[in-house]
């Protein structure tokens, strides 16, 4: 069974980055055709697929927030990260990984197949 579990801190301030983990178990993130996607639901609204990063290191990006978004992964450690620059209040949200069916951009939980319980991030001063 594959599990994931999402990390880093619950509150960033206004223009700062965020620097989310991912660590995945019962499974290798290199394994062929497996792809590892952040998503976020802001409170009050639908989910929003941020990007991916595939078995071979090759990454995906929402065009909305590709200028803002890096995602890379540390084999040794089995770990997906997520970094988000220059955040403002609208970034405030729940993020979550998970491994993701093709195609990329799902923005229901149908297109996954496993994910993490997710993690708060409030951005405020």
């Amino acid at each position: 069974q594959v599990q994931l579990q999402e990390s880093g801190p619950g509150l960033v301030k206004p223009s700062q980055t965020l620097s989310l983990t991912c660590t995945v178990s019962g499974g290798s993130i290199t394994t062929k055709s497996r792809y590892w996607s952040w998503i976020r639901q802001p409170p009050g609204k639908g989910l929003e697929w941020m990007g991916a990063i595939s078995y071979d290191g090759s990454t995906y990006y929402s065009p909305s927030l590709k200028s803002r978004t890096s995602i890379s992964r540390d084999t040794s450690k089995n770990q997906i990260t997520l970094q988000l620059n220059s955040v403002t209040p609208e970034d405030t949200a729940v993020y979550y990984c998970a491994r993701e069916r093709l195609p990329l951009g799902g923005t229901t939980w149908t297109n996954y197949e496993y994910r993490g319980q997710g993690t708060q991030v409030t951005v405020s001063s």
